[in-house]
């Protein structure tokens, strides 16, 4: 189930829908093949256009999740009313609050110094999971093969299903396509900033923000210096591009 935006296949289901099939593929006797499943928002689809490795990942991965309202919209517009938004935070929370009583085990990856093992804290206290087998924190740097290996090896000696990695766009999903070619796990799922949020490091926008596509502009507010460079090109070349892929379409 998937609808072309922007030339990348989104998955064109529920939150709900997602969740029950990574949860489903976990629990069963399913050979695990390191899905790579990425939150992908506009942020994303904006930089497969400059960025063609990028794009060869997105395209490759097992699921695109939209992150995103402006994404959902898009693809209703193109007849996938089924489409709903499945925010990575949300998605992150409900896996691990419906695994906490099976054996599914998962492994940590992302964040500042600290922010991995806090979220192992907070898996336990507020989702009631103690299964996090592990936690990583990657340095800023990019990482060698060798230490990649030697994480992939960590992991695999842990028996580990799902890792989850939070990082930024486009470096998370080039982490965990180097990682997946070297780990034995279920899925490999990125859903970028979850981990800050999850420890109240960031704060999200509000939900009524998040439905209404504004999410961005309530980040911006918040963290202004960082984000303003980001968003003033992200926002109008999101709109732009899907409008030049509707009228190519509509001409065709």
């Amino acid at each position: 189930m998937a609808v072309d935006v922007l030339d990348i296949p989104l998955f064109d289901g529920s939150l709900q829908q997602a969740v029950e099939h990574i949860l489903e593929t976990c629990s069963s006797a399913q050979e695990r093949t390191n899905r790579l499943v990425s939150a992908t928002g506009a942020h994303g689809l904006v930089t497969t256009k400059k960025d063609a490795p990028f794009r060869s990942v997105l395209k490759a991965a097992y699921l695109n999740l939209p992150d995103g309202m402006p994404i959902v919209w898009v693809g209703r517009i193109k007849g996938s009313t089924a489409m709903e938004r499945c925010y990575g935070p949300d998605v992150f929370a409900q896996v691990v609050m419906q695994t906490a009583h099976t054996s599914v085990r998962h492994f940590l990856c992302g964040g500042k110094e600290g922010v991995a093992t806090r979220l192992k804290e907070v898996c336990a206290a507020t989702f009631g999971n103690q299964n996090c087998a592990g936690v990583f924190c990657p340095p800023f740097r990019p990482m060698t093969p060798g230490e990649i290996q030697q994480l992939a090896d960590e992991i695999n000696s842990r028996n580990v299903d799902i890792v989850w990695i939070g990082l930024s766009t486009p470096k998370q999903e080039m982490f965990a396509f180097e990682l997946a070619k070297r780990t034995n796990v279920h899925f490999i799922i990125t859903v970028g900033a979850a981990f800050d949020f999850h420890i109240g490091a960031v704060r999200q926008a509000p939900r009524a923000m998040q439905q209404m596509g504004l999410e961005w502009l309530f980040r911006l507010l918040v963290e202004p210096r960082r984000l303003y460079k980001r968003y003033l090109e992200i926002v109008p070349l999101f709109i732009y591009y899907n409008i030049k892929e509707m009228m190519a379409s509509h001409r065709r």
